[in-house]
């Protein structure tokens, strides 16, 4: 599976932006896809993942602001971010996996293939 992320900008707080992560290969649709973040200096963190069933995870720091959801037929997922905040500015990563547990579904190094990043500034 290849992944390609895309969708970062730079945006006042407050606004929106959508990424984007589009994978290759037909079983995609199997797949478990995160989407982590890394700001300077400090390590990649979870944000949200959608399982293959469609059931939703997210970090506390984005829930209600946050939005995954994935179209199968278009192998891809998306992660709407809105109100966004100055300390949400990060490189955004997507990433997959085929067998996930709950109890991992935070946990970068569970995760199979990674996309190269899509990096978001948020303006104060």
């Amino acid at each position: 599976v290849q992944l390609q992320a895309c969708g970062g900008g730079l945006v006042q707080a407050g606004g929106s932006l959508r990424l984007s992560c589009a994978a290759s290969g037909r079983t995609f649709s199997s797949y478990a896809v995160g989407w982590f973040r890394q700001a300077p200096g400090r390590e990649r963190e979870f944000v949200a993942a959608v399982r293959s069933g469609g059931s939703t995870y997210y970090a506390d720091s984005v829930k209600g602001r946050f939005t995954i959801s994935r179209d199968n037929a278009k192998n891809t997922v998306y992660l709407q971010m809105n109100t966004l905040r100055p300390e949400d500015t990060a490189v955004y990563y997507c990433a997959a996996a085929l067998r996930l547990i709950i109890s991992t579904i935070r946990v970068p190094s569970m995760y199979d293939y990674w996309g190269q990043g899509t990096l978001v500034t948020v303006s104060s």
